[in-house]
């Protein structure tokens, strides 16, 4: 009685307990191919997983992936938690303990493509339109054939236009590459990738036209054609974006300079260590806030403008007032003793912050980047873009809207009628001087983000400053706006056929040149004083 007890107690558990507890027979099978601890076997059952449709299939490619999927000694395929707790990976149930000394399965590039593809093919239907946009991403470099009926039928639910090309790209990523599709469906496949048109999209067409039909060449060819030319016209577009972020920071470096320069005439070589302040400055602010309040890291950069500013026009003041005013008219000593006054300014730094490279970081509204028509274009230049000109229209406003605007001006068109008519020309040059500074320590600011704060900072662009501002026209602020946006275009241009070094010098060749048949630059002030 008791052995016929146990024996339907037997089938009980066993019609009811395996419909809940065992796995499909596809995930079994992927199990153990993993379990065997060969790569290709691994590959495989990674591929049948994929095709299993189990809910806990996701789960088990993650873990494969993340490094948590381990084989017992008991050869049972073991999930390890995040919180170090274990899982059957067949069945989905908590271990009460931990497995028989787990290894993990090891991968190799071939294994971590099929999971990428695995996973990509997995999402492609999720709720969420970011984790669909990244699994067609996934899939069109992965072009795992298994994945094409799954992408048919997420084509066909998508909603979202921009996801669905994705998921287009990907389905002829794959059909190009697929033996066994036809030529019309590679043709249309070609068709597809060239409105994607960028590297990827090339090496897949430049691969058909090497291995397909000649139909299928020919299509190849044309299309290899159109994307070049595309290709071209985005790099183009691209220098020139590159050229406008230059010309930003040369304008950013070179307006300050261009109001000393322009009102005083003095040759200021320690206006590179007014940018190095600035950059100095936004490091001791962001230090303050890592160390006292972390939450308003965020906000160091918006405080540091004001700060580095009031910092270098207070230096600036002091250099004006305790050197420079007792060498008017004497350019080549005002030029001797602001190179002194740079490099003590430099010793200053290293001996407050030491000789090597500080840290500044970036906030996060500056990270990262986005793409436009094919362009990519980073929040951080695009930011300091903003901010060039920003500070460029303040400073023109101020200049023309304001009497202290109205002294400049005057001042450097005709300094013996401005004192005439009763300005303080000395003032005024302490003022222009400090003003100058200032808007070099907020150059600092925008370049601690693209450079390295370090005491030579400065050095690094007093030379294309005072190139800037020669071009353009010595005090003249919308030459130096155009001489900047030209000479970080035209360097952008010349980089990649002569080289960063030897493009800056026939850019140097070139201005000696200009400055041979215009010696005021591109834009000549007027004014008696300037003409005489």
């Amino acid at each position: 009685m008791s052995r016929l007890l146990c024996l339907i107690l037997a089938l009980a558990c066993g019609l009811f307990a395996a419909p809940v507890c065992a796995a499909p027979a596809d995930t079994g099978d992927a199990l153990l191919l993993i379990a065997s601890g060969r790569f290709p076997d691994i590959e495989k059952g990674v591929a049948l997983l994929a095709r299993s449709g189990d809910a806990r299939t996701q789960a088990i490619i993650e873990a494969l992936r993340d490094g948590r999927l381990a084989v017992a000694a008991d050869k049972r395929v073991v999930i390890e938690g995040a919180n170090g707790g274990w899982s059957d990976a067949a069945t989905g149930e908590a271990l009460a303990e931990a497995p028989p000394s787990p290894k993990a399965v090891r991968l190799n590039n071939r294994i971590r493509r099929a999971v990428e593809a695995a996973l990509g093919a997995l999402t492609l239907m999720a709720p969420d339109a970011a984790a669909r946009r990244q699994a067609a991403e996934a899939v069109f470099r992965s072009r795992d054939a298994t994945a094409l009926a799954t992408l048919d039928e997420a084509i066909a639910r998508e909603e979202v236009a921009g996801i669905r090309r994705l998921m287009g790209e990907a389905r002829a990523a794959i059909l190009l590459g697929d033996a066994g599709a036809s030529d019309l469906q590679k043709i249309e496949a070609v068709d597809i990738l060239v409105t994607r048109a960028d590297q990827d999209a090339l090496a897949l067409l430049r691969a058909a036209a090497a291995q397909g039909s000649p139909t299928v060449r020919e299509a190849a060819e044309g299309a290899i054609t159109a994307v070049e030319r595309r290709l071209a016209v985005l790099s183009m577009l691209q220098n020139v974006w590159y050229g406008l972020s230059l010309g930003s920071v040369l304008l950013l470096a070179a307006i300050g300079l261009a109001i000393t320069f322009g009102v005083m005439g003095i040759i200021n070589m320690a206006h590179g260590e007014m940018v190095m302040i600035g950059a100095y400055t936004t490091f001791v602010i962001q230090e303050l806030a890592r160390t006292h309040a972390p939450g308003l890291f965020d906000w160091t950069l918006p405080l540091a403008i004001p700060v580095a500013f009031l910092v270098a026009a207070l230096v600036g003041a002091l250099i004006e007032r305790g050197i420079i005013r007792h060498l008017y008219g004497r350019p080549l000593e005002t030029l001797l003793a602001t190179w002194g006054v740079s490099l003590i300014l430099q010793q200053t730094v290293r001996s407050l912050f030491g000789p090597t490279n500080r840290e500044v970081g970036a906030p996060s509204y500056m990270a990262g980047a986005f793409d436009l028509g094919g362009l990519t274009i980073t929040y951080g230049r695009l930011w300091i873009i903003v901010f060039s000109f920003a500070v460029f229209s303040a400073l023109i406003v101020a200049l023309k809207a304001t009497s202290f605007g109205l002294k400049i001006r005057a001042v450097t068109q005709n300094r013996r009628m401005a004192a005439s008519m009763g300005i303080r020309t000395p003032w005024v040059d302490t003022m222009a001087f400090a003003l100058g500074s200032g808007i070099a320590g907020v150059a600092g600011v925008a370049l601690s983000q693209i450079d390295n704060v370090s005491p030579n900072l400065g050095q690094s662009y007093i030379v294309d400053s005072f190139m800037v501002v020669v071009f353009g026209g010595v005090g003249n602020l919308w030459g130096t706006l155009v001489s900047a946006l030209t000479l970080g275009i035209a360097n952008k241009f010349l980089e990649p056929f002569a080289g960063a070094v030897l493009g800056k010098i026939l850019l140097l060749v070139f201005l000696i040149l200009f400055i041979q048949k215009r010696p005021r630059g591109l834009f000549a002030l007027r004014g008696r004083a300037v003409e005489a």
